[in-house]
């Protein structure tokens, strides 16, 4: 294992068997911002490139061309500066053949920013592919964008010259609990476990956030430096992350701010009726990109159809922003060492730790013990018509509506009921919060007609104070089972 690669083993054995297949590749790596896509390939090829260059973002053609022909000079000796894109893969493929026999790795980061206004870069992309890099077996062709939309419609997706070209495609996701674990004690932190979900909560797993936190400073002063104090490295980074990852960002950003005034999502219509937006495809192809980003998740409630699919903002560093930073103006001296424990703490932790146990759902179904069993996770909600509440003979139970955050919804005839319930200490189910759960357990099973049984199950940081509610509960899921990559 590479020392200096946390993580990414299932991406680093993929690209380890490209690197020696028999055939030529063309690999598209893609991602949000600042996840590590570049560290990746850099780390685990440095010093077998062929040739490699970056484009430079906002740059003109010229620019472009120049910065090239910087990277042909370092790597052949070649001087000339090109005047298009044709001629610059057209000098690339005749210096790649002067090399003799072996593979031969191009790596070219940035991709989306070679495309500038008519500069006719993904015509000349695709002649070099289609008509030199296919018909041989040693062009090891690696391609890496933040611009995720272009990334999907202009490559992956592409329905020219391109379509069907790439060979591999490679999100690079954020870290999970595990990795940012071995992140930090990489680097010689003393995080404890507690700690590191706080962090994950305010800034999900993303290495450059992680890169930015100085080991002398707790998680919360780190916080406090990074997006609270004038200057931070964080405060503006909520514009550029959107700007860098779509064309016209304003729409998804739109959504966000939507999705981020209800916990447990929205559906389309709801979202169309928000923001404005025109429902058309273009609206989907917004979703779609947001999605495969990990900015949003979608879902579909618990007995309900296709059409009712609903859409949850799932960015812990977006959810983050949101809730503390967006117009707040000044801020006082340790603003956020302050905030802990307040009520508007609280609230958004609540939630916040959910969204950290939607990501690692994989960890919670391993602790459950059913991973190799067919689940389907999952959630629902319930409002009373007002027929149905003012109906003096209604049945009340479906007066009162009801909320399930997570369900896992499983092949032998059983719905384990997860509850996640963040806390800085044992959590206490008390009375009348075991009442309310029950109420809603019934509810749901008379509003779904489900005839399955029900598992209690919840999710807190360090278990549950023992008392007697806390014994009718059937599984127990704690902080070091979310750490637990499975």
């Amino acid at each position: 294992m590479e020392k200096s690669i946390v993580g990414r083993e299932k991406e680093k054995a993929g690209l380890k068997e490209y690197m020696l297949s028999e055939r030529s590749e063309f690999i598209a790596i893609y991602g949000r911002r600042r996840v590590g896509k570049t560290y990746l390939v850099k780390e685990l090829l440095e010093g077998q490139f062929a040739f490699r260059m970056t484009g430079k973002e906002k740059a003109r053609l010229s620019d472009q061309l120049l910065n090239f022909s910087y990277a042909m000079e370092d790597f052949f000796q070649e001087s000339s500066i090109p005047k298009s894109w044709t001629e610059a893969f057209r000098l690339l493929s005749v210096n790649l053949e002067k090399q003799g026999d072996g593979t031969k790795i191009v790596f070219i980061d940035e991709l989306p920013w070679l495309d500038t206004p008519k500069s006719k870069f993904l015509s000349a992309l695709e002649h070099f592919w289609n008509d030199w890099a296919y018909y041989r077996n040693d062009i090891k062709l690696i391609v890496c964008g933040s611009a995720t939309s272009w990334m999907l419609k202009k490559l992956i997706n592409a329905r020219g010259g391109l379509h069907n070209r790439v060979t591999h495609k490679m999100l690079i996701s954020p870290f999970c609990l595990e990795e940012v674990e071995q992140y930090f004690q990489s680097y010689g932190f003393s995080y404890e476990r507690p700690e590191i979900i706080d962090c994950y909560m305010a800034v999900g797993g993303v290495a450059y956030y992680l890169s930015l936190f100085e080991k002398n400073k707790s998680v919360a002063e780190n916080i406090d430096a990074l997006c609270f104090t004038r200057g931070g490295e964080l405060t503006d980074e909520f514009d550029r992350l959107y700007d860098s990852l779509f064309k016209k960002a304003e729409s998804h950003v739109a959504v966000i701010h939507a999705l981020s005034s209800i916990g447990k999502g929205m559906t389309r219509l709801e979202l169309i009726k928000k923001t404005k937006l025109t429902n058309n495809g273009n609206f989907t192809t917004l979703l779609k990109e947001l999605e495969v980003c990990e900015f949003i998740r979608s879902y579909r409630p618990f007995g309900k159809e296709k059409k009712d699919k609903m859409f949850q903002l799932t960015d812990q560093f977006s959810l983050f922003y949101l809730h503390f930073m967006k117009d707040k103006g000044d801020y006082g001296k340790n603003y956020w060492l302050q905030k802990i424990g307040s009520p508007e703490y609280t609230s958004w932790a609540g939630y916040a730790f959910e969204t950290v146990c939607l990501h690692h759902i994989d960890q919670i179904i391993n602790a459950l013990g059913i991973n190799g069993a067919y689940y389907s996770p999952c959630s629902w909600s319930y409002r009373p018509s007002e027929v149905v509440k003012n109906d003096s003979d209604a049945d009340e139970d479906l007066k009162t509506g009801g909320q399930i955050d997570l369900l896992i919804d499983r092949k032998d005839k059983t719905i384990s009921i997860c509850e996640m319930k963040y806390s800085e200490g044992e959590y206490e189910i008390t009375k009348a919060y075991a009442s309310r759960v029950e109420q809603r357990l019934r509810t749901f099973r008379k509003v779904t007609n489900t005839k399955k049984s029900f598992s209690k199950v919840y999710v807190t940081p360090f278990g549950l104070y023992d008392n007697m509610y806390a014994r009718k509960v059937s599984k127990q899921i704690i902080a070091d089972d979310l750490f637990k990559k499975g």
